[in-house]
C-alpha cells in the first residue's frame, strides 16, 4: 500500500517511513503543500497522512482544496495541534482521522489499517477472497487453510488486489503501490511479481484485461486452481 506522508519534520518523517516499511507500507515523504500537490498528481497513493504546520500553509487548507476537488483518498490528520476546536476543524475539513502529536506508531499503524479498510468496504480486519485470506496485520497469507509463502513485494502486491478487488488497476497503479516515485525499477519487475504471485496461488488469481490492465480473479474455491507454496 502506498502512503503519502506529508509532513515538514524531517525527524518525525523518517520515524514514519522507517515505521511503516517495517509494516510494508511504501512510503513517499514531502515537506510541503506545493510538493504535496505535485505528487498526488502522479502517484497513486492509498491513504495520505497529513501535518498541518507546513511551511507553506495550514495543511487543512490543502485538504478542503482536495476534498472540493473530489480527491476521496484517505487522509489522516497528524498534527500536535490537540485542542477540540481543532480535531473538529480538521474532521469536518475532510480528515477520516485525526491523531495527535506525541504518538504510539503501532496506533498509527491501526489507524491507517481502519482507514483502508472502511475505504475497501471491509468491516472485518482479515481480508478473504473464497479459499484465500490475507493477514494484513501478521502479514501473513493462507490458501485453503495452508500457508503461502510470499516475498514482501509480492505481499503487497497481493494486498492492492484484495483492497479493490472489483477494480482493474492499471500498472502505472500497481507499480506505485509497489515502489512510489522510485526510479530504480526494471520495467519487467511488475510482470514478475504478477507470475510469481499466479504460481503460487493459481492462474486464475490475477486476470489481465487487455489494454487496461489487471484486476483479482473470481473468489478461490477451496479445491480450485492447484497452487505451489
Amino acid at each position: 500500500m502506498h502512503v503519502l506522508l506529508i509532513e515538514d519534520d524531517a525527524l518525525v518523517a523518517s520515524g514514519i517511513r522507517a515505521g511503516l516499511a517495517m509494516h510494508d507500507y511504501v512510503v513517499d515523504h514531502v515537506a510541503s503543500i506545493a510538493e504535496a500537490r505535485r505528487v498526488l498528481e502522479s502517484v497513486a497513493s492509498d491513504v495520505v497522512i497529513l501535518d498541518r504546520g507546513l511551511p507553506d500553509g495550514d495543511g487543512l487548507a490543502l485538504l478542503e482544496e482536495w476534498r472540493d476537488a473530489g480527491v476521496t483518498t484517505p487522509v489522516l490528520v497528524l498534527t500536535a495541534r490537540d485542542a477540540v476546536s481543532d480535531r473538529v476543524a480538521g474532521l469536518q475539513g475532510g480528515a477520516d482521522d485525526y491523531l495527535v502529536k506525541p504518538f504510539d506508531l503501532d496506533e498509527l499503524v491501526a489507524r491507517l489499517q481502519a482507514l483502508l479498510r472502511r475505504a475497501a468496504g471491509r468491516s472485518h480486519p482479515l481480508i478473504e477472497h473464497g479459499a484465500l485470506c490475507l493477514d494484513p496485520v501478521a502479514r501473513e497469507v493462507t490458501l485453503r487453510g495452508r500457508p503461502v509463502s510470499l516475498s514482501r513485494r509480492e505481499l503487497v502486491l497481493l494486498e492492492a488486489f484484495l483492497q479493490a478487488p472489483r477494480s482493474v488497476l492499471s500498472a502505472d497503479q500497481l507499480k506505485d503501490s509497489l515502489y512510489g516515485m522510485s526510479e530504480d525499477v526494471e520495467s519487467n519487475a511488475l510482470n514478475v511479481h504478477i507470475h510469481h504471485l499466479r504460481r503460487k496461488l493459481g492462474g486464475e488469481v490475477i486476470e489481465t484485461v487487455r489494454g487496461l490492465g489487471y484486476r483479482l480473479g473470481p473468489p478461490l474455491g477451496e479445491g480450485a486452481g492447484e497452487a505451489r507454496a
